[in-house]
């Protein structure tokens, strides 16, 4: 995943900002664009899509199988990841490019939202457990990455995230996918019997 991060950092750079700010010197507004590829309703069906997906295969294949243990880690770690985007938005109350053309404002009250981008992250989430369980052998499962990308480089596009918010989302949903990834069993299910769920295709 840290081409991912590489790749969104040099789209990041390259937008050509007269000025810029934040903590790595990249954050700046860009013009607006919410139509076409770049439509709000696209973004929230594969955000949506994202989360239905992966909810829906781990309850259909449960945990008995390495696809659907997978499915299972994609799950947790999504939402994992997007409940923590949503703490750090409570912390550190950035305001957005939309509400405040100044990237080096913090800490300004419930109202400001933006650090980190819990869609992002939510993305990277989703797609991490899968690259890091099937990317070696089988390198087509990398094309996956193109999700947190496009979900990033939107929410930038939108005025809704700094460069450094999506940035950071995708190593807070690469370092969650990691980590629930390295566990034998979901956390969701340590109060099962060895943490098993039984899809619902095996129980019918």
């Amino acid at each position: 995943m840290s081409r991912l991060l590489l790749g969104v950092a040099l789209w990041s750079t390259s937008l050509g900002a007269c000025a810029a700010g934040g903590p790595l010197g990249i954050d700046h507004r860009v013009n607006m664009e919410e139509s076409g590829v770049w439509s709000r309703e696209i973004q929230k069906a594969i955000f949506y899509g994202s989360m239905a997906t992966s909810v829906s295969g781990a309850l259909i294949e449960g945990t008995e199988t390495r696809l659907g243990l997978t499915f299972w880690r994609a799950a947790e770690s999504g939402g994992i990841a997007a409940i923590e985007a949503g703490v750090m938005k409570k912390v550190f109350t950035r305001p957005r490019p939309s509400q405040i053309n100044d990237p080096d404002l913090w800490f300004q009250g419930n109202n400001y939202q933006s650090f980190p981008s819990g869609e992002t992250a939510l993305a990277t989430g989703v797609v991490t457990p899968f690259i890091l369980e099937y990317g070696r052998d089988q390198p087509a499962v990398w094309a996956l990455a193109a999700i947190p990308t496009y979900v990033a480089m939107a929410r930038v596009k939108s005025q809704a995230h700094w460069q450094t918010d999506v940035l950071t989302s995708i190593a807070l949903g690469t370092a969650t996918g990691y980590f629930v990834s390295q566990r034998e069993h979901p956390l969701t299910l340590s109060f099962q019997p060895g943490g098993v769920f039984v899809g619902l295709r095996y129980r019918w």
